[in-house]
């Protein structure tokens, strides 16, 4: 069976920005000329010919191909844009520039210039300090001890030895002590990835007995602004977790105050700074901050990407909250129209990396809100049908029961029976046939069997009661972050939109307790 071609040269020229293509071609000057077929190979490729035959067709024209040739210009070029994006990484990258002092150091050792290796090292020390790079410091300082041991310098051992020592120790320490505040963020963030806002009392409990430990005692046991950012960003999940609304804003303000208030570190990486941010427009949102919200979310969208990662994180979380905003105040045709722009940003995107489960629900409670029961009932499909490596269990729970509200709102009684039957299976497979999803179970069936009209409008009004009277339980509190029930139930009492009611809400013309 013949070996299917590799598309790794493809995806990676596909991934490079303009600026990164200019680079390339810069890079190469001198090196070739205009006709050299690896050229030829780059510029088809960024044209977005993807198709191996068309490619060779381009190349090669009727040139007959020789054995592996094609697969080793591909290899060729492949290896030489790794080498070209090294050289402009470490122009970018403080990582970079530190081992390229390091790696001359080196080169300067092996040739006995020690003086200027030292002058090297005292530049890369002055980066590593500054952006907290423990583990080159502790390198840079193995070098020092080095040079003065080749030289035989007892005079700066003796000097500087116990000062050495000193800083190695305290490197030491910053590294263990950031590795340690990014390891408890990490278990954190891995429950909540599964569970966003934890309903399981055990789970809860696990997360409450972590950030009880004496590492989280103080902020000040976080010596480092490395460890001081892990640490809030684990006490902030761990807010959001447990419904701690005001504790989650609050920490969530502590935490991008401190990312802002040492500016140097963005220039080299922003990811917790997108998290950030992303997490206190929740925050703000949940307690109706939405100048706040609004504030946010300028700052996520006018953020400058350093990385693919970071393209994709903002994209995401710009639009996923923004959309969530829209979702809270009703204007659901302004999230549809925004919905293509969404769309039309994600075709950029290698698929592989980009997180498409994550809009659906999204764009069915968008559609819902229009009015456009099928395109719900389409996009809710596509988010039930995405692989997922780990589910988000309150979410799939909330969806079986978004299904059934779409059925109802279709016409499809017929199928309601059977819906409940395959909703309360895996709630119960799930251990989340709890009080909430219990009674809307109930709810569902009493109504199927009802005639339109008083009677139903009886069981509605029954339905909502239930809900109001557990909207202080975490359940409840859960299930309407993400689908309105009581504003679902009120239109159906009021015989208005369900986009309608959620404008009324919003606008306080209603009453949300």
């Amino acid at each position: 069976m013949p070996k299917t071609p590799s598309d790794k040269l493809y995806r990676l020229v596909a991934s490079l920005s303009p600026t990164e293509k200019r680079y390339f071609r810069i890079f190469i000057r001198g090196k070739t000329d205009r006709q050299s077929k690896y050229l030829q190979l780059f510029e088809t490729i960024s044209s977005g010919i993807t198709d191996e035959e068309k490619v060779k067709q381009a190349i090669y024209q009727d040139e007959q191909i020789e054995g592996k040739k094609f697969s080793e210009l591909k290899a060729y070029l492949y290896d030489l844009l790794l080498k070209c994006l090294q050289s402009f990484d470490e122009q970018q990258s403080v990582e970079y520039k530190i081992d390229q002092f390091l790696q001359s150091t080196h080169v300067l050792y092996k040739r006995g210039h020690y003086q200027d290796c030292r002058d090297l090292l005292q530049k890369a020390k002055k980066i590593a300090v500054k952006y907290e790079a423990f583990s080159q410091q502790l390198e840079i300082i193995r070098w020092e001890k080095q040079l003065a041991y080749t030289q035989m310098d007892a005079d700066f051992l003796d000097k500087n030895l116990e000062h050495l020592h000193h800083e190695e120790t305290i490197a030491l320490d910053k590294l263990q002590n950031a590795a340690l505040y990014r390891k408890a963020f990490f278990e954190v963030y891995s429950a909540v990835k599964r569970e966003a806002l934890q309903r399981n009392k055990e789970r809860l409990e696990q997360l409450k007995e972590l950030i009880s430990r004496p590492d989280f005692g103080s902020l000040d046991r976080a010596i480092s602004h490395r460890a001081r950012t892990q640490y809030l960003r684990t006490i902030n999940l761990y807010h959001y977790a447990a419904l701690e609304q005001e504790q989650f804003y609050e920490s969530g303000q502590n935490l991008i105050s401190l990312i802002e208030s040492q500016p140097h570190f963005l220039k080299d990486n922003i990811s917790d700074y997108i998290a950030a941010l992303s997490n206190q427009v929740l925050a703000c949102g949940l307690l109706r901050k939405y100048d706040e919200v609004r504030e946010c979310l300028s700052k996520l969208r006018e953020l400058k990407p350093i990385t693919a990662d970071d393209k994709r994180k903002i994209h995401r979380q710009y639009f996923s909250n923004y959309f969530a905003l829209c979702t809270y105040s009703g204007e659901f045709e302004e999230a549809f129209t925004e919905m293509q722009v969404c769309q039309e940003e994600a075709a950029a995107f290698d698929p592989r990396d980009y997180e498409t489960a994550s809009f659906y629900y999204q764009y069915a409670l968008i559609s819902f809100g229009c009015g456009n029961y099928d395109q719900a009932m389409d996009y809710l499909n596509e988010w039930h049908n995405q692989p997922r490596s780990v589910e988000r269990e309150d979410l799939q729970s909330v969806a079986r029961m978004f299904t059934i509200i779409l059925h109802i709102e279709m016409g499809n009684t017929v199928l309601l029976e059977s819906l409940l039957r395959s909703a309360t299976r895996f709630l119960k497979k799930k251990n989340r046939y709890l009080s909430i999803e219990q009674r809307f179970i109930h709810f569902v069936s009493e109504i199927s069997k009802l005639p339109a009209g008083k009677s139903q409008l009886e069981a509605y009004r029954k339905m909502q009661e239930d809900l109001l009277s557990s909207s202080d339980q975490a359940a409840t509190k859960t299930l309407l972050q993400t689908f309105d029930l009581d504003a679902w139930l009120e239109s159906k009492l009021r015989g208005e939109s369900f986009a309608a009611i959620i404008q009324k809400k919003w606008a306080g013309e209603l009453h949300t307790d």
